[in-house]
């Protein structure tokens, strides 16, 4: 600087808080992945600490959105998250089927000192509808119901229960 002033430095930080919520609109899940080894309570919901990272979100040219990613380290409890989160929780005694769970995720801007939220950038919110892992990460797909070319079809996931039986073959043909 030519005036001799000294540059201020701010530092800032980025942090997601995931809301997981089952076919009720029961919040089953909090976690954030910034503040390790605590729990953060934000508007009344405690947050509990998971080291996971989230993709955000993407189209591709024919504007189409592809589902945002949760990955998280492989471990018997990421497991559990990953088999609710698509199966819709546990069935109870007179339910057929539950449907996935929907999550909301926060990308917040945080204070690096203390981690509380300075303010949220945007929040996305898709239905589970994917997953899967290697030996040492586990992702959780989730899918807008909004999507750029077809806003107004949901996007789902072709189950037994659903279509009936499935194709055994990739080449289908529709008349």
């Amino acid at each position: 600087m030519t005036d001799g002033a000294t540059p201020t430095t701010v530092s800032l930080a980025i942090g997601h808080y995931l809301r997981l919520f089952n076919d009720s609109d029961a919040l089953t899940l909090a976690l954030q992945n910034f503040s390790i080894g605590q729990n953060k309570v934000v508007d009344g919901v405690t947050y509990i600490f998971s080291p996971f990272g989230f993709s955000g979100m993407s189209t591709n040219r024919q504007g189409e959105l592809s589902p945002a990613t949760i990955v998280f380290p492989n471990t018997d409890l990421s497991r559990g998250y990953l088999d609710s989160a698509l199966r819709g929780g546990t069935i109870a005694a007179g339910e057929f089927w539950r449907t996935p769970y929907i999550g909301e995720v926060d990308v917040n801007i945080l204070n690096p000192a203390d981690g509380t939220v300075v303010s949220t950038l945007f929040t996305y919110t898709g239905q589970s509808t994917g997953g899967g892992w290697t030996d040492t990460k586990l992702t959780l797909e989730l899918s807008s119901v909004l999507d750029a070319v077809t806003g107004d079809i949901p996007t789902r996931t072709l189950q037994r229960r659903l279509v009936g039986s499935l194709p055994t073959s990739a080449t289908i043909r529709l008349r």
